[in-house]
């Protein structure tokens, strides 16, 4: 399948193929930042989870290859979280992803800043393009999101009219994915002794989706308060002489 795509120069034309890596094709690891950014990226994945959102034909991956061939030539990018809808083959342990090939463009790819060379806003064309230009312009993934986790900066772009668009959250400091259902933005808390600024999903009615520790704490207040509820119906009930042991069966 071949995609073509013009800039304002007709000499500028790329032509994109969606091919299968080879058999043998071994994908390079590209260094993590910093031991935060996977338990980040975990994190975005675990509460969707727990919520039941995740469907086994979506691809919710970190530090995972996307795939495209620029006029002959394979570029692979690693974003550090990306959500693609639908794939039309479920493979477990999958190493790398072709859209079009492989199924939908990604509705979201996410880079977590580094304090390196900030390839995150790199618009370079010639080969191998940069991170911005391939999910804008190659892949066209209609949300890129760029977060500098230690000082909470959220920037949100929609792909609009074929270039990526900044976008202002709400009033809660939130943005609406329209096609998950979903608020995005940020929370400042601790997780796995990581205290800091967070990416958080919360749902229409502006409930925070849990992780897992949050959801067994909620649990175990959900128990005390109904332990708590029968004491008190308990002494309620000995108070006016009452056995709560000994209560008449009701036809």
């Amino acid at each position: 399948m071949i995609t073509q795509f013009n800039e304002t120069k007709p000499s500028s034309q790329l032509i994109i193929t969606w091919e299968a890596l080879p058999k043998d094709f071994q994908l390079e690891d590209e260094p993590v930042e910093n031991t935060g950014q996977p338990i980040l990226a975990g994190a975005l994945r675990e509460s969707l989870e727990i919520s039941g959102f995740i469907q086994p034909q979506m691809l919710i991956a970190s530090n995972f290859g996307l795939c495209a061939t620029v006029n002959g030539q394979l570029v692979i990018k690693a974003p550090d979280w990306v959500y693609v809808p639908t794939v039309k083959e479920v493979i477990s342990n999958r190493k790398s992803y072709t859209p079009i090939l492989e199924g939908e463009i990604p509705l979201i790819v996410m880079e977590f800043l580094s304090d390196t060379d900030g390839g995150e806003y790199s618009v370079k064309r010639t080969y191998p393009p940069g991170r911005w230009f391939f999910y804008e312009q190659i892949l066209q993934v209609p949300i890129y999101i760029i977060f500098e986790q230690n000082g909470g900066l959220l920037e949100y772009y929609q792909l609009e009219n074929g270039r990526y668009e900044l976008k202002l959250p709400d009033e809660n400091g939130r943005h609406f994915v329209d096609a998950m259902g979903l608020f995005l933005g940020t929370w400042q808390g601790t997780k796995e002794a990581h205290t800091g600024y967070w990416l958080r999903w919360w749902d229409k009615d502006g409930n925070l989706l849990p992780w897992a520790v949050e959801k067994i704490e909620q649990e175990r207040q959900r128990t005390e308060q109904e332990r708590q509820q029968k004491e008190r119906l308990i002494a309620y009930l000995q108070s006016q002489g009452i056995d709560p042991n000994n209560l008449p069966a009701f036809e």
